[in-house]
């Protein structure tokens, strides 16, 4: 596609690329020429009418060359030539671009889990459980924890809690969630509400032992 009248035809604004599509250019495994092919039958739109004729003279280019770019783009999964019926019941040979659709969401998919696992990899709150528990965390246990922070909580949040489960001498990964649970019913959203809980649950504990202690002095003991 290096002739001059295929050029033109790009310049005119003929064919638009979207730049998601230049950007994943490489995945799709095909030649440059073949992509800008792959290009031009998008801008025609899906299910538009199979014509290698026409698709020789708006590029000007052999049809030899057009049969050799459909095939690659058929054998690649791209595209399917096949035969349907229009909208008034005639059977005509259509070019359906469901596949490249298909390939793209794929791809997209396939992006979002690469980036959604680099992010995970980018915490070490895995580390410090699998250091904590000893071992690798299972798929269950990766999940339950990878779901507290898509959750938004905090890893300082989670580390106070695996301490907590330490401190009370379990090292039980459902008891940590337990605590993160009980936790978010009382906005404890940080550690320094993690202290000031502490404290106060330290300071309403000191009281009641106080009331305790009065009460066995205030005792009648010869009356009992």
């Amino acid at each position: 596609m290096k002739n001059s009248k295929f050029l033109e035809f790009f310049k005119d604004g003929n064919i638009v690329i979207p730049l998601y599509f230049m950007k994943r250019f490489s995945e799709f495994k095909i030649t440059a020429d073949e992509f800008l092919f792959l290009m031009y039958l998008y801008n025609l739109g899906d299910k538009s009418v199979f014509n290698p004729q026409k698709y020789s003279e708006d590029l000007n280019i052999t049809l030899l060359e057009i049969m050799s770019y459909i095939t690659v783009l058929s054998d690649r999964g791209l595209i399917r030539v096949e035969v349907v019926k229009d909208d008034k019941g005639v059977m005509e040979e259509k070019i359906l671009l469901d596949s490249f659709y298909s390939k793209l969401s794929l791809i997209s998919m396939d992006e979002a889990v690469q980036e959604e696992k680099s992010n995970n990899e980018n915490s070490d709150i895995f580390d410090v459980l699998q250091k904590e528990f000893g071992r690798t965390l299972s798929p269950m246990e990766y999940e339950i924890s990878k779901a507290w922070l898509d959750n938004g909580v905090s890893e300082d949040l989670i580390k106070e809690a695996i301490k907590e489960a330490t401190y009370n001498g379990v090292s039980n990964l459902r008891y940590i969630d337990k605590i993160l649970y009980e936790w978010g019913k009382n906005n404890i959203k940080t550690p320094g509400d993690v202290e000031k809980n502490r404290r106060l649950r330290k300071e309403e504990k000191e009281k009641i032992d106080k009331d305790v202690d009065m009460e066995i002095v205030d005792w009648n003991w010869f009356d009992e």
